[in-house]
């Protein structure tokens, strides 16, 4: 590792905020057209909805008390909708820790995602603090969300993915210029997250917050078209079949309390028997992560609407 970087890792256990003394102000008033922007997501996330917002948007409900979505991921849906009261809620350690840092500490990250740098040697570097404990344990949030934010945008083809033993895994992606601080876009998430519940847990906990009149959107990890198409590994706990029927079983609680419902996923045989009492709608998609580049393309994917 060189100098530089071992200057802006040294001493992660020690106070964060006494760190920040020295940091370079952003001011806020001569960003002030950074902050006009609208949001979109931060990161790359598989099965994003950005691209399907256009499809999506004639089956939003016109009206709801509050928003929930109890898989944020990337967040496309929520930064279209930027609804008034809402909830996000992921089982991602790491990225809910995003969201929270770029809710109160945005100043601080972009300056640490400033001096990032865009080398095949750093790169897995900062990959392989996770692989020991102790040191990853003593870095501050806004570092490890540094960290996360840096590694999704250099990362081979924007995947998010991690062994059995949590550790990201992705290879080196090799782009020319990778917007890993993208001061603009993180100072307008800032702002709409202001007055957003941000919690880590299942998708179950949406039981605990969501009552009648709700607008709930689930955007789990798909349910596999095929034995090698399979993607759920986005903590080391995967989603599998047993899952989706947990979360039929949500759905369905969800419905009987008059909860307004929206759920994504594969277009396959299994999600639609499982829905088969609700709306089902198809839609033309684009699969932009996949390992295997011939493989990514159109789609289709269901929309499932209890209304």
């Amino acid at each position: 590792m060189s100098e530089k970087e071992r200057i802006l890792f040294k001493d992660i256990s020690q106070d964060f905020s006494k760190k920040t003394k020295n940091y370079t102000s952003i001011n806020l008033k001569k960003n002030r057209n950074l902050m006009r922007e609208n949001p979109h997501p931060f990161l790359k996330w598989a099965g994003g909805k950005r691209q399907l917002i256009s499809q999506m948007l004639k089956y939003f409900p016109r009206n709801y008390n509050k928003f929930i979505e109890p898989f944020i991921g990337g967040g496309a849906v929520f930064f279209f909708m930027k609804p008034k009261i809402s909830i996000i809620i992921d089982i991602n350690e790491e990225l809910i820790n995003c969201y929270k840092v770029i809710k109160t500490n945005v100043k601080e990250l972009i300056e640490l995602l400033r001096n990032h740098k865009n080398e095949k040697d750093y790169y897995y570097n900062i990959r392989a603090i996770d692989r020991d404990e102790e040191k990853f344990s003593k870095m501050s949030n806004i570092q490890k969300a540094s960290r996360m934010i840096y590694l999704n945008r250099c990362c081979y083809n924007g995947l998010y993915r991690v062994n059995r033993k949590g550790e990201f895994n992705v290879p080196f992606g090799k782009y020319n210029n990778p917007k890993f601080c993208d001061e603009g876009n993180l100072l307008a998430v800032s702002k709409t997250l202001e007055n957003v519940s941000i919690i880590h847990n299942s998708f179950e906990i949406c039981l605990d917050y969501a009552e009648k009149g709700d607008f709930i959107y689930f955007d789990p990890p798909y349910h596999p078209i095929s034995k090698t198409s399979s993607f759920t590994s986005y903590t080391k706990e995967n989603f599998e079949s047993d899952s989706q029927q947990k979360l039929f079983n949500v759905f369905k609680n969800l419905d009987e309390r008059d909860c307004k419902l929206m759920l994504s996923n594969s277009y396959n045989e299994y999600i639609k028997n499982l829905y088969n009492e609700y709306k089902i709608i198809k839609l033309d998609a684009k699969r932009a992560i996949n390992s295997n580049a011939t493989k990514r393309g159109n789609i289709k994917e269901l929309l499932i609407l209890n209304y």
